[in-house]
């Protein structure tokens, strides 16, 4: 019964929320599946490799199911110190063979973090900078996500065990010639560690995309799998 209970509760919540997004206003749904792989060089040093597809699942008052991207990336990570690290990301992005009249994209991140515990619990601060690069303008992006996640039975996560991950994103793309754009991320993550090197995460996030200008409602079902070398 108690472990019914202990994941019953995460599911319900990101179940309702998914719900409610439904209901808004000019709104995208997307489903985007994940796979990360985690290798690590050296104590200080990881590589991650993740391939992604995004395909519509709901776009102009229609159900529907195309696909819109793919997107291969790479991160390098350095730890400094026990909290925190730096890192930089390239990323291509192919959607000129799902749309006409789009670009592919290639993009560049780099990246601080810093964590902090308590118990069971872990906060963690990211900052990012990004160059979008297109055929036909370059955006240059800033993120700030603060996140919290936790495991669902005890204070240590074990194998077999469910974590939970919830997190709030804040960016802003500026481009020349464009006004300035504000977007905000929640994200919930349900997660199971299967294995010693193997995750699997479902969940949901919901974007507020140009919320000082015209607000677009954007909806993500998420699910990923995460594979550590």
């Amino acid at each position: 019964m108690s472990f019914i209970k202990i994941h019953f509760v995460p599911i319900l919540g990101i179940v309702l929320f998914s719900n409610y997004m439904w209901a808004q206003e000019n709104l995208t749904a997307y489903w985007q599946p994940q796979i990360s792989l985690n290798y690590k060089v050296a104590k200080n040093y990881s590589h991650n490799f993740s391939f992604a597809n995004r395909s519509y699942l709901y776009q102009d008052e229609d159900f529907q199911f195309n696909a819109r991207q793919i997107d291969i990336s790479h991160f390098s990570n350095l730890k400094v110190g026990d909290n925190q690290s730096f890192g930089l990301g390239v990323q291509y992005r192919f959607r000129e063979v799902f749309e006409d009249g789009k670009s592919n994209e290639l993009r560049f991140t780099q990246q601080y973090n810093i964590v902090q515990k308590s118990r069971s619990l872990r906060f963690g601060n990211r900052f990012r900078a990004e160059q979008r690069i297109t055929t036909s303008q370059t955006i240059h992006r800033f993120r700030y996500r603060l996140a919290l996640d936790f495991p669902l039975q005890g204070v240590q996560l074990d194998v077999g065990e469910s974590y939970l991950i919830v997190s709030t994103e804040s960016l802003l793309s500026a481009a020349k010639a464009s006004k300035p754009e504000y977007d905000q991320r929640i994200t919930a993550h349900l997660g199971w560690l299967l294995s010693e090197r193997t995750k699997l995460q479902v969940g949901s996030e919901y974007r507020f995309e140009n919320y000082a200008q015209n607000t677009e409602n954007v909806l993500f079902l998420l699910t990923g799998l995460i594979v550590s070398l």
